[in-house]
């Protein structure tokens, strides 16, 4: 059963033009890892064994993203049978690693383990690995000549265990640690966040899921198996599970962006899939599989990142989505021996400015029917840090404003015929960092 929709990305990644729509399937499985003496996680036969068997399965069944937890000492067997393009590297065993790993078809970038700010040994050791969770943008389409590239940011998780006071008040920070960093990192783009929450719905002091669903993010199982109602009556699930309407603790959530839209089509506990031989678990947790439709915003795109992942994450998605035809009337950017500023001013007077204030300001200003339409951007390296150099901007009228110091090392974008440049994407503090551009229609 491969993921016809793995191999429809692969395609369009050699293809010039991205795609504005498609597929993909994530799964989400707790993959029991722990060392057999610190814990069996009720699982019968070896655990090495076990291991080749999940990722041999992982290779077999082809979702597009998975998400792994408590992929501790068994990991390079996991790895030793899966065939996925895109892995990240393990943090190490215990008590090194946090256990999370992802499996993709789709490559990502800006890659980060963050730990938890507070855990709890009360119940089970919480506090003996770093958990915490991951975060990546990951590429759902690219085109080659950079002109759109659609991302989603991507999180995996594994909160604190157990029903003890010190457990609850950790598994509630440690969701909310999640959702405060959605709320500076993610700020414009589409969200995935699955993994092992140790929360259910159905318990009365696990309320930061629910402030999840608050905070415009999706749940598919409720959306799809419980008829948009969350529960408040427990009802677990066995293992094997033979229905979907049961709760675990591992759970999906979602949302779109004006830059692109996610679907639920499909939910299900994928338990049937992953079973030894014997048909026995290879896992004490059901995997969670959903399969996604994803579209390219109607209104906003954008182009591909250049630069480093370094500085504080801006977006200028939110404020734009909420202007009907943007288009700018000046450019203008600052710099000297990198690029230390840029901005745009649309001509409703929206100002949109990212980086520091050092530099020289050069400025454009653009005609009625002028628009923004090409670029190109330069990075190099300044203490040990990838940052963007120089920018040049060039409109429909052929006319161009530059800053910045020009490298070897540069890449050109175009908007999309009928599409122009009106703001950015990107991370920033005293110089610009990474820069994408965000496009419009004309």
């Amino acid at each position: 059963m491969k993921s016809i929709s793995c191999i429809t990305a692969a395609l369009l990644v050699e293809g010039a033009l991205a795609a504005t729509s498609g597929k993909f399937s994530i799964l989400s499985m707790n993959v029991a890892g722990l060392p057999a003496i610190l814990n069996q996680n009720d699982v019968p036969g070896d655990k090495t064994t076990n291991a080749l068997s999940i990722g041999t399965k992982f290779a077999q069944y082809g979702f597009d993203v998975i998400h792994a937890q408590e992929d501790f000492n068994y990991h390079a067997s996991i790895y030793q049978t899966d065939n996925h393009p895109f892995r990240t590297a393990t943090s190490g065993g215990v008590p090194l690693g946090s256990g999370l790993n992802t499996l993709a078809n789709l490559d990502w970038v800006d890659f980060k383990r963050i730990k938890w700010a507070t855990c709890s040994d009360a119940s089970s050791s919480d506090c003996l690995t770093p958990k915490g969770f991951t975060f990546m943008r990951l590429v759902i389409s690219g085109s080659t000549d950079n002109t759109t590239t659609v991302y989603a940011d991507v999180y995996n998780l594994h909160a604190d265990a157990g029903t003890e006071s010190a457990d609850n008040v950790a598994r509630q920070a440690n969701i909310n640690q999640v959702a405060e960093y959605i709320a500076t990192w993610s700020k414009g783009n589409a969200v995935l966040v699955f993994g092992d929450t140790n929360s259910r719905y159905s318990r009365t002091a696990d309320t930061a899921i629910r402030s999840l669903l608050a905070n415009g993010l999706r749940d598919p199982w409720v959306d799809l198996q419980r008829g948009g109602v969350v529960p408040s009556v427990e009802t677990l699930c066995a293992n094997p599970s033979s229905n979907n309407t049961c709760e675990t603790v591992d759970k999906v959530f979602f949302r779109s962006s004006p830059l692109a839209t996610l679907q639920a089509d499909a939910f299900r506990y994928a338990s049937s899939l992953f079973l030894q031989a014997d048909g026995n678990i290879l896992s004490d947790h059901n995997p969670v599989n959903v399969n996604f439709t994803w579209s390219s915003g109607s209104s906003l795109r954008q182009s591909k990142f250049w630069g480093g992942p370094h500085g504080n994450w801006f977006s200028d998605a939110t404020t734009l989505a909420s202007i009907s035809k943007p288009k700018p009337a000046t450019l203008t950017f600052r710099g000297g021996s990198r690029l230390d500023n840029v901005g745009v001013t649309l001509k409703d007077g929206t100002a949109l400015t990212h980086g520091g204030t050092g530099g020289t300001a050069v400025s454009l200003t653009l005609g009625t029917s002028e628009y923004w339409v090409e670029a190109q951007l330069c990075q190099g390296q300044k203490d040990g840090w990838t940052r963007v150099f120089y920018i040049r901007a060039a409109t429909s009228s052929g006319r161009t404003v530059s800053s910045g110091t020009a490298t070897v090392d540069c890449m050109s974008f175009s908007a999309p015929s009928g599409w122009q440049i009106v703001g950015f994407l990107g991370q920033a503090g005293d110089e610009v960092d990474q820069l994408a551009f965000v496009y419009a229609p004309k």
